[in-house]
């Protein structure tokens, strides 16, 4: 093998490991820092760049989701329901890429990610009631759960709005298929802010959800050969083991802190992929 290539390997594996392990703290799925990282860092073509993150996605998702569902953390029944609007986006969203120019890929995807950093930081979640009566759907379909505290405890949650949070889930899975991200970032938003779920649980079902996503809209890259296996192992490998480690910390995590992590991550690389989307870099 060439030393060079062991050398590009090597760094795209550590750049995988911190990937894969914010995108198990955070939710986003990894593949949203692997864009970033391929296209800034290595020049690689945006739709290679997307059709790795989306395996990436799948790694992750794989990875962080059996030891969340494990904790009791994950709301495996919401997941299920809300994934049903995120795989038809996510297909019909794959299907634009292939015919939409790539600046304005990267553009999108900035803005979608500067959008979730600005709305996930802003949120308090001091005084928030998340016992008070849901959505009379969401008791219908059962969504309601617990989950356990960092100190032994197990707080109850019920579910509000849950046709706006699967509204929010379909335009979810659109950016999923368009810019490769799984769309952890407005996943965690619409069960947070729209369903009013707790921010771990949101976390944890958001990880459950985008490898599926994903994979609805990795088949479509997949048939259009964009996606290179050699790009994308040693990222998976690496993804798998940073996602392990984030799910071994995220039960003892403080929220407010994850909130600012999730922000000052995904607004970094937001600016990053619109200015060089504007100047012809990407």
């Amino acid at each position: 093998m060439d030393f060079n290539l062991e050398i590009f390997s090597l760094v795209l594996f550590i750049g995988a490991c911190f990937a894969g392990f914010i995108g198990s703290l955070t939710g986003l799925g990894g593949g949203v820092i692997v864009i970033p990282i391929l296209t800034l860092g290595f020049g690689v073509d945006i739709r290679y760049a997307v059709g790795a993150a989306l395996v990436t996605s799948i790694a992750t998702s794989s990875g962080a989701a059996a030891a969340y569902i494990k904790e009791g953390i994950t709301n495996v029944r919401i997941g299920m329901f809300l994934e049903i609007a995120t795989t038809t986006g996510a297909v019909a969203g794959a299907i634009v890429a292939m015919y939409l120019d790539k600046m304005y890929i990267a553009i999108i995807l900035g803005i979608v990610l500067i959008f979730s950093a600005i709305r996930s930081v802003s949120k308090k979640e001091d005084g928030i009631d998340y016992s008070a009566p849901g959505d009379k759907l969401g008791e219908k379909l059962k969504l309601n759960g617990s989950y356990p505290t960092k100190d032994g405890k197990v707080e109850k949650y019920n579910v509000h709005n849950v046709i706006g949070g699967y509204s929010l889930m379909t335009v979810a899975g659109v950016l999923s298929g368009l810019l490769g991200i799984g769309s952890g970032s407005l996943k965690v938003l619409a069960m947070d802010t729209a369903m009013k779920i707790p921010f771990k649980v949101s976390t944890t079902t958001s990880n459950f959800m985008v490898g599926v996503t994903a994979a609805a809209s990795a088949v479509i890259y997949f048939q259009r050969g964009y996606i290179d296996p050699g790009l994308a192992m040693p990222i998976v490998v690496g993804v798998l083991l940073g996602a392990f480690f984030g799910s071994k910390i995220l039960p003892k995590a403080n929220v407010r802190n994850l909130r600012l992590l999730f922000s000052v991550v995904i607004f970094f690389l937001a600016v990053s992929m619109i200015y060089n989307a504007l100047t012809g870099k990407m």
